[in-house]
Formats: C-alpha cells, sequence, structure tokens
C-alpha cells in the first residue's frame, strides 16, 4: 500500500492516456525493422480548431457578400426612399378675339393650320437617341422615357379618357405616392379646384361629354423629350407637346360644323430606381395652355372648348385672393390669330 502512494502522482487516468499526443507501437508493429517504439497522434483539438476557423471564415464572407450587395442593390432599399412631391400644376386658357373658325371637313381645318405638319396620335411622339449617365444606364434611361409616353399617350390621346370620363388607363401609371392627389382631382366630391394641386386637367386632357364630342380620333401632336439625370437616384424626363383635336358639339350629327382645340402641355417626370423597375412615373409639375376657351369658364375639371362659330362670353377668370398665400393666381391668356385655322 505505501509503494502505491508513491506512485500516485504519477499514475493517469483514461482520459489522460487518450489525449496524449504520443502512442505506442503494439508489440506486432515494433517488430517491423527500424520502427520507432512510439508514434505521433493526429491532433482532435488541431483539427477541430482548424474547422472552426474556416467556419467562422465562411461566414465572415457571406456576411459582407450581403452587406456589399444590400448598398450596391441597383434599385436601392425602400427605407432610404426620397419623399414622392406632390404635383404642381397650372392649366391657363386661351380665350379667341373673335369667332371660332369650323368646317365640315377636320381635315381641310388641319390643311389650313399650324398642325398640318403634325403626325398621327403616338407618332408625334418620338423617343430621343438614348446615352445613359453617370448613375443609370442607357436601358434605364429608356424605361423613363418610354413610360413618359405611355403616360402622354393615355392621358391626353385616349378617347376614353378624352370624352368617356374614364381616368384609369392614366391612373395605373402613377407612382403610389401620388394616387391620393391624382384620386382627389378627379373625382366628383371633393370637386376638382384650381388651387395649383387638384384640377382633373393638370393630370388629364377631358372635355366636358355633355357639350363636346370628337370629330376626328386622328389627334394631331408635335413635340419632344428630354431625359436628364436629376441626382445619382434620380432621372428626370421633360416633355413638351401641342395636341390638337377636332372637336363638334356632342350628340351633333356628322355633318355638323367642326373647330380645332389646341392643348400646350409641357409635363416634368421625375423616376427613382423603384419607379424604373414597376415602370411608373411621378408627375412633378404640369403647365397647360388650351383653346379657344372662355376665361369666365372653371377649367379645373374639364376643358370646355368654344365651338365653330362661337365667341369668348364676357367675363372674367375668377377672382386672386394675393392675400391667400397658398392659392395660386387665376390666369388667363388670348389666343393668337395665327393659332387658328384660316377658313
Amino acid at each position: 500500500m505505501g509503494g502505491e502512494d508513491e506512485y500516485r502522482s504519477v499514475v493517469f487516468d483514461e482520459s489522460f492516456v487518450r489525449a496524449a499526443r504520443l502512442q505506442e507501437y503494439s508489440a506486432e508493429e515494433r517488430m517491423a525493422d527500424h520502427a520507432p517504439a512510439v508514434r505521433r497522434r493526429p491532433s482532435l483539438h488541431r483539427g477541430l480548431a482548424r474547422q472552426l476557423m474556416a467556419l467562422v471564415v465562411l461566414i465572415a464572407v457571406a456576411m459582407g457578400t450581403a452587406v456589399y450587395l444590400s448598398v450596391r442593390h441597383p434599385y436601392g432599399s425602400p427605407q432610404a426612399r426620397r419623399p414622392v412631391e406632390p404635383l404642381r400644376m397650372t392649366v391657363i386658357p386661351l380665350a379667341p378675339t373673335g369667332k371660332v373658325p369650323g368646317a365640315v371637313d377636320a381635315e381641310r381645318l388641319y390643311a389650313h393650320s399650324p398642325a398640318r405638319q403634325f403626325a398621327v396620335g403616338a407618332e408625334g411622339i418620338p423617343l430621343p437617341v438614348v446615352s445613359g449617365t453617370a448613375h443609370f444606364s442607357d436601358s434605364q434611361v429608356m424605361t423613363a422615357l418610354t413610360a413618359t409616353k405611355d403616360y402622354i399617350v393615355r392621358s391626353a390621346l385616349y378617347p376614353e379618357v378624352l370624352t368617356g370620363g374614364q381616368v384609369n388607363p392614366a391612373r395605373a401609371l402613377l407612382d403610389g405616392d401620388q394616387l391620393d392627389q391624382f384620386d382627389q382631382s378627379v373625382q366628383s366630391t371633393p370637386h376638382p379646384a384650381a388651387d395649383g394641386r387638384h384640377a382633373a386637367t393638370g393630370w388629364l386632357v377631358r372635355f366636358d361629354p355633355t357639350r363636346v364630342q370628337l370629330a376626328d380620333k386622328g389627334i394631331r401632336v408635335q413635340g419632344d423629350l428630354q431625359a436628364v439625370e436629376a441626382d445619382a437616384d434620380s432621372l428626370e424626363v421633360t416633355a413638351d407637346h401641342t395636341l390638337v383635336y377636332a372637336v363638334r358639339p356632342a350628340g351633333a350629327a356628322a355633318g355638323a360644323p367642326v373647330s380645332l382645340f389646341t392643348v400646350r402641355r409641357e409635363l416634368t417626370f421625375r423616376f427613382s430606381r423603384d419607379d424604373l423597375r414597376t415602370h411608373q412615373v411621378q408627375l412633378v409639375t404640369s403647365y397647360v395652355q388650351a383653346g379657344p376657351m372662355a376665361c369666365a369658364e372653371d377649367s379645373s375639371a374639364y376643358l370646355r372648348p368654344l365651338l365653330a362659330g362661337q365667341t369668348a362670353r364676357s367675363g372674367v377668370p375668377a377672382g386672386s385672393d394675393p392675400y391667400a398665400t397658398d392659392s395660386p393666381a387665376a390666369l388667363c391668356g388670348t389666343l393668337a390669330v395665327r393659332a387658328q385655322p384660316t377658313v
């Protein structure tokens, strides 16, 4: 017993033996020539440590890649999206100085007007030569221009929008953050208002269907589109077009006199990266001149053309209050004689 106590401090338990880095060869293994008495065992801990280190490196690389892709995502982060501005609009009626010219044949009027060289319909809205910008590719610029053209066609050339009271063709292209303003502008309650924010005619070209019908669906159009980079996250497209409509009184027979009605629209559109992805538009400014019209007519809900043989009734636009700083001034212009057909 005393001898065992003497060597108790050097007796190792089984776990210590298994963990030893050196292992004695068996008697059979030592029979080989020049075989060493012991061999070195592979370190389980070292292998496990290397595996853990590799796993940590892989996780770090994956996390770094995810962060990089989130920063470089081509459409940006919804949290960082710039608020959409409300549309600012101006609609100016143009009153004639005399009787509105008319003819039975719309083609005759077009041939004797400044619109005689205009293209018909969407052909009058050609897309310019496209080139990329510092932060947007050729295809992204083309997407912005195409969406702009689509909005112009739907808001100013669709017969169901012009005289049928439809608004969905144009509404479907608007950025979702502008839909409330659009709906307030076109709905009967609250009534559209000439407040620079809620005139339906700032969004659409539409005529009062109780007064006017189209005499010719071949609307004449001329103008251009220009795209520029507003900043690193948005494109801006300006559209300047003159549209000429042949109209006659609502319900009139085919032989009733026809007159021309001209609308000049200068629109500014903005596109975020999300808008480019979803093919939607933000309409930022709308400047509209339209005639012949009477200055006293309310043009916020509908455009109400003066028809063949009519003259502008005496009257002035609604009063402007210089003390109401949030209300734009009521405007009216005179339609130049040379802008009318010479018949």
